[in-house]
């Protein structure tokens, strides 16, 4: 049996564990933790394409004294049943960190699966990605949960992991696309002028280049972004192209929450593996 908890969505949590692996990433900040995952090693399967999330899990987990052991996703395709890779990764590993685009096959790890198994992205969602941002929020304003969301974008896996994490801490969340590309069971204003109004915090997510010209009038620009409330701040998800789903003005503003916004990356991440392992 599973000791330890996994996140393969953010919904497997509550309130109050989001606000425990805050806790912990205050913690990591004042040095505690160290040594965590001393003789500890965590199973990374992650593509080489990947840059933020495999650079600050890595550099995570050898901060906290563990040793990583990487694979490309792609080994998880292959024809032997995930029942038998992770029955033999059982005696091994201590924790499992998976980007794969399919969550099919997370949950099924997380099924046979004895140690945590944390999900670094997937088509539908990215679970550690929304609790950093979360975190950076908590550090830059007081009411960042009772602070209006807009996400300005499609249906996809950043838009959804927005509505998991405002599911669960209780946040007033709103999308604003053109029709044919909304998020089920979200508030949705189809008007970009309209549904910036009142806004404290506004979300964007890159596009497909074939999407351009569908969403061409909804590209969040300094103008724009003036008619949200006063002190309102811009959060485009990495990678995003001046251009296309923001303006080149809004990101060289004061609205645009900077670089240093993702910095918490790295400690949310090690909050997630700690809470997972206690």
């Amino acid at each position: 049996m599973k000791k330890n908890k996994s996140l393969i969505r953010l919904t497997d949590y509550t309130k109050e564990d989001v606000l425990n692996i805050f806790e912990i990433a205050d913690d990591l900040q004042k040095g505690r933790y160290t040594d965590f995952l001393k003789g500890k090693t965590v199973v990374m399967f992650f593509p080489n394409s990947s840059i933020r999330t495999r650079v600050t899990f890595e550099k995570g987990i050898y901060l906290l004294g563990g040793q990583t052991i990487l694979f490309p996703p792609e080994t998880l395709d292959k024809r032997e049943e995930i029942c038998d890779v992770i029955g033999y990764l059982n005696n091994w590993a201590d924790a499992v960190v998976i980007r794969h685009k399919n969550i099919d096959v997370l949950e099924k790890v997380n099924q046979y699966s004895k140690v945590p198994v944390i999900n670094a992205m997937t088509d539908v969602n990215h679970p550690c990605e929304m609790l950093a941002d979360l975190y950076s929020l908590s550090k830059m304003r007081e009411d960042y949960l009772s602070a209006s969301y807009l996400f300005c974008g499609r249906k996809c896996n950043i838009g959804l992991a927005w509505k998991e994490i405002s599911d669960v801490m209780g946040l007033g969340f709103m999308q604003c696309c053109p029709k044919g590309y909304e998020i089920e069971n979200v508030s949705v204003n189809h008007s970009l002028k309209e549904a910036v109004k009142g806004k404290d915090i506004i979300c964007t997510d890159s596009m497909p280049k074939d999407l351009l010209g569908e969403f061409k009038d909804y590209q969040i620009t300094k103008e724009i972004m003036q008619s949200a409330n006063e002190g309102a701040l811009l959060n485009p998800c990495p990678p995003f192209y001046r251009g296309e789903e923001v303006s080149a003005d809004v990101i060289d503003s004061p609205y645009f929450v900077g670089y240093e916004f993702k910095k918490y990356l790295l400690e949310i991440q090690q909050a997630v593996i700690i809470y997972n392992l206690m």
